[in-house]
């Protein structure tokens, strides 16, 4: 039964959620809210965007991938790609302000270091 107004989402926005959320999850970045969007972009398969400020970040899959572009189409290497930058993104922050101080990189370098240490499995 279809409802009025409702607006049908694609199994693969469904995969690529549930997807991010597990990176979300591993990469042990629960502190942000995080929005989905599937719409239309522009030379990408998927995007984010992120307040850090308030700790939002907005997740988006291309809705209208083009036709050259879809057998390259990965839905979970896509939504471990955007949430990778989501795990880089304080630093990344911290480097592009104009007066971070040392202090505070080294201290989002530290933060990412730990994070990386529980992914990556010792030989």
């Amino acid at each position: 039964m279809k409802r009025r107004g409702m607006v049908k989402t694609s199994k693969d926005f469904k995969n690529f959620q549930r997807y991010f959320l597990e990176y979300q999850k591993l990469f042990g970045l629960t502190g942000y809210t995080v929005y989905f969007k599937y719409e239309p972009l522009e030379e990408a398969f998927a995007s984010i965007s992120v307040n850090q400020t308030d700790m939002v970040a907005t997740v988006r899959l291309n809705s209208k991938l083009l036709n050259k572009d879809k057998p390259y189409k990965n839905i979970r290497k896509s939504a471990k790609h955007e949430a990778l930058h989501l795990l880089l993104h304080r630093l990344e922050a911290l480097a592009t302000y104009r007066y971070s101080t040392e202090a505070e990189i080294i201290e989002a370098c530290e933060e990412l270091v730990h994070k990386l240490a529980l992914l990556i499995k010792e030989k």
